[in-house]
């Protein structure tokens, strides 16, 4: 049910203020002349307010659960505890999960790490809720994550700092931080995140864990906060690679209600895990390493582990693609402006979409923002503030010039994946960095959100699967590696990561 009132009709003075904010000349009589018109329109909305709009269905009994303490929650990778059991018999029966508290779980809070959707409690279940559940999974709660999601650092929760298990000085990553760690500490066997910039690999890989971007549109998206439509992904993270591709097996395919899912092509995720990296080919790429940020021990790490699966078989060569540098540039077209109009001027949820809106996140998210805009964090003001000067002066030209070079971007990582099977390159070209002191500066929390999304943000932007591979330690923190596959061939990408896992203990490369 709405929280809001019944539309009226417009006063006069109203007409004339927003005819002047469009730099309309209308007279008083002009503005009388549309209130009249406008008053034979409303009655629709009157009408509508009487109409139960679909549902998502909620098909399994739970209790709300609670907010853990902290003796319970020592990393602070927990949002909320509740346990949501499934069928007893299915491909995830037995496993138990955590969702990243941007996913709707009806009757559960739902926070997304920001003060401003605190208190909101879901009707529904995200569509890969009930997917999981339908399998057999139990849901043991919501992992902590980033406020709204906007930040590759695990500082910027309003319910405090995501602490790396394996060096809790330390960032976990973002925005999927509580799920890459409530996995990494075995809390829970698998575990929900999402991607829109590296949100799952990145947290992964500061965590040392595995965790899939899948195809773009995969895995539906209905009933997951958004930050913009053509880069949103959810996927899952695991301590294995088996347990990834079963989670996937289970939450794949369209469910008719996601603009993002056209022409989905599912695979058996599970069939191909074991065929090892004999014949596989692997094309390891320049421009992925030596990045001015780069840290040479990751490059070395990442290079080492190419030539561990070239001697298993695989066959593998460097290439260069020069485009994969324009890549974060041409993200940041696409992210700036896309989620400003997403998440900000359109309430989270947008328009101009057919499939299923939560209407009562939509409204929540809508005032809470409205009357507490100073409770954005520091990224989200970054992103408002430069998309709306960009709105105001140069329109959508440069999103817009961002979506084409994405196509072109897509199709230089294709022209390669044409005679290769995977792409091969650091997940990040740095290790975990320390976590910022509260009161650091507004740069060093900006930059400690944004420094390590080089390698993972291009992929959101072309939409190929990509996969954070455990690949060696240094200093106690974890090295991932990234392969990355074909549009709609995930089981590749899987494949290569099982045959990197079996070759032995990854802490000890």
């Amino acid at each position: 049910m709405s929280i809001l009132p019944t539309v009226r009709t417009p006063t006069v003075a109203e007409i004339l203020e927003i005819a002047a904010d469009f730099g309309m000349s209308l007279s008083p009589e002009d503005a009388e002349s549309f209130q009249g018109l406008i008053g034979g329109v409303v009655p629709s909305y009157a009408h509508c307010d009487e109409l139960a709009e679909p549902t998502l269905p909620v098909k399994y009994p739970r209790t709300s659960g609670y907010r853990p303490g902290p003796e319970e929650n020592k990393y602070n990778a927990w949002y909320w505890k509740c346990e949501v059991k499934g069928k007893k018999r299915g491909a995830l029966a037995g496993k138990t999960l955590a969702l990243k508290d941007n996913i709707c779980l009806a009757g559960v809070p739902l926070m997304n790490g920001s003060r401003i959707i605190e208190g909101y409690v879901p009707e529904v279940d995200a569509t890969v809720v009930t997917r999981i559940l339908d399998a057999g999974g139990t849901i043991l709660g919501k992992a902590a994550c980033e406020d709204l999601c906007l930040s590759g650092g695990s500082h910027t929760s309003a319910l405090g700092m995501i602490k790396n298990p394996r060096k809790p000085t330390h960032s976990a990553g973002g925005s999927s931080g509580g799920s890459a760690v409530l996995v990494a500490t075995g809390e829970v066997d698998m575990s929900l995140g999402g991607d829109q910039g590296g949100s799952i690999r990145i947290p992964a890989c500061y965590s040392g864990v595995y965790g899939l971007k899948p195809t773009h549109g995969l895995v539906p998206y209905t009933g997951i906060f958004p930050i913009e439509t053509t880069l949103d992904h959810t996927g899952p993270m695991a301590n294995n690679v088996e347990d990834v591709a079963q989670l996937l097996q289970v939450i794949a395919g369209s469910d008719g209600l996601d603009p993002r899912q056209i022409g989905v092509k599912m695979q058996n995720y599970m069939k191909s895990l074991n065929k090892g990296a004999r014949g596989l080919k692997i094309a390891v790429v320049k421009e992925g390493f030596g990045r001015p940020e780069s840290q040479q021990v990751v490059d070395r790490k990442v290079r080492a582990a190419a030539e561990k699966l070239k001697s298993k078989g695989a066959k593998v060569k460097q290439v260069s693609i020069p485009m994969h540098i324009d890549g974060a540039h041409i993200w940041n077209l696409i992210a700036i402006q896309g989620l400003h109009q997403m998440m900000v001027k359109l309430n989270g949820f947008g328009m101009n979409w057919e499939g299923h809106y939560v209407t009562s996140f939509a409204d929540a998210y809508a005032q809470g923002w409205r009357s507490r805009p100073d409770d954005f964090s520091e990224t989200t003001k970054l992103c408002i503030l430069l998309g709306e000067f960009l709105d105001r002066n140069y329109h959508t030209h440069y999103y817009a010039k961002g979506q084409n070079l994405s196509r072109a971007l897509r199709a230089a990582y294709d022209a390669v994946l044409e005679d290769y099977d995977l792409l091969l390159m650091p997940t990040l070209p740095i290790q975990a960095t320390k976590l910022p002191k509260p009161d650091c500066s507004r740069e060093e929390y900006v930059s400690r959100a944004l420094e390590m999304i080089g390698n993972t943000s291009p992929f959101d932007c072309s939409g190929h699967p990509a996969i954070n591979v455990p690949c060696g330690m240094n200093n106690g923190l974890p090295i991932g590696m990234m392969l990355v596959g074909r549009r709609y061939d995930d089981a590749t990408v899987l494949r290569g990561a099982r045959a990197f896992e079996k070759m032995g203990n990854w802490m000890k490369m």
